[in-house]
């Protein structure tokens, strides 16, 4: 018998303990074309929560009873398949289980050896292509640009930023952590930070930290922080809307500035998008991230929980802001 955490019931603001139970489940045998994996690491992200709500959206919910799924990176350890041998590492979007019998079909193997099993779920996976397209594709930075990115120290954010330096443009970062800020100035080489949480006057700080304005604002969080940055954006300024983690709790939708004005007096553009949107593109994304990464012009980093019972707490702690970079979930 083998651990399994499903979703008891549907959170109603901020997620607790009590929205999750662990079952004891028997693992079937091995068919032909399948693969027995043992879970190696976990993937913890924000977009979770939309999906344990019953709202629609760009992905099924979660049905109440059944398994969390997450990206997971995990070892076969019995293989019926051709295409996969015991001992080979696999990435897919699995069940939050110790093990479990799957589909050698979709998985995606990853190397050790080119980089850290942990970096297929952050840099090299969801994150660093959400990052990456996202603001090549859509913010389309210039050299000399100031780009502005709220959650800049999460597993998103801080690739963001990387790569917009990468482009030329002057980057300025939004955290909620004195800690988190010095690492994107002294580790990442942002070239300014402003703590949400201390600052008096955040239009003051913004308009201190981009003196030129804002040219591409990366937007992670939204609420209050990204009515600030979009009161200061230059014409023709880019927004990516990539997550609003600041409103996944809420019980009801607060109301904010009205922003089409801001957007129609500076000929700006906001566009949201989903990762999956560029699937077709992956291999391209993954090919130059790589090449950053082993270049040593992108770093990373995680924060991790250890052990298979950690799970729930894990996501709680992301919206407690308590992770720097990509939150994730040894188990092995």
């Amino acid at each position: 018998m083998k651990k399994q955490i499903v979703l008891k019931s549907r959170p109603v603001g901020k997620p607790t303990a009590d929205n999750f139970e662990t079952r004891l489940i028997e693992i079937p045998t091995v068919a032909e074309g399948e693969v027995r994996l043992v879970a190696h690491t976990f993937s913890v992200d924000p977009y979770l929560r939309g999906r344990m709500s019953d709202a629609k959206s760009y992905i099924a919910p979660f049905q109440v009873g059944e398994a969390i799924v997450s990206g997971l990176v995990a070892k076969v350890v019995e293989s019926k398949a051709a295409n996969l041998k015991v001992g080979d590492f696999v990435m897919e979007r699995l069940p939050w289980q110790e093990e479990m019998v799957v589909p050698a079909k979709g998985l995606q193997v990853v190397d050790e050896k080119i980089a850290p099993l942990s970096y297929y779920l952050g840099i090299l996976g969801m994150p660093g292509l959400t990052a990456y397209f996202g603001l090549l594709d859509i913010g389309k930075p210039q050299k000399g640009e100031t780009v502005v990115v709220s959650g800049a120290a999460g597993a998103v954010g801080m690739v963001v930023g990387q790569i917009a330096k990468i482009q030329g443009c002057r980057v300025v970062g939004i955290a909620g952590d004195d800690a988190k800020n010095e690492y994107l100035m002294k580790e990442l080489h942002f070239d300014a930070v402003i703590n949400y949480k201390t600052v008096k006057n955040l239009d003051k700080a913004l308009d201190t930290a981009c003196p030129s304005g804002v040219d591409v604002y990366f937007d992670n969080v939204g609420g209050e922080i990204s009515d600030a940055v979009i009161a200061q954006i230059n014409k023709g300024a880019r927004i990516i809307i990539c997550g609003q983690i600041s409103l996944y709790n809420a019980t009801s939708m607060p109301v904010g500035p009205r922003i089409q004005p801001s957007l129609l007096k500076r000929s700006a553009m906001m566009q949201g998008f989903i990762v999956s949107n560029y699937v077709h593109r992956f291999p391209e994304g993954f090919k130059v991230l790589a090449g950053w990464v082993s270049g040593g012009l992108l770093k990373y980093t995680n924060t991790a929980y250890k052990g298979f019972d950690q799970l729930p707490e894990a996501f709680i702690a992301l919206f407690e802001g308590k992770n720097l970079g990509k939150l994730i979930v040894e188990v092995s």
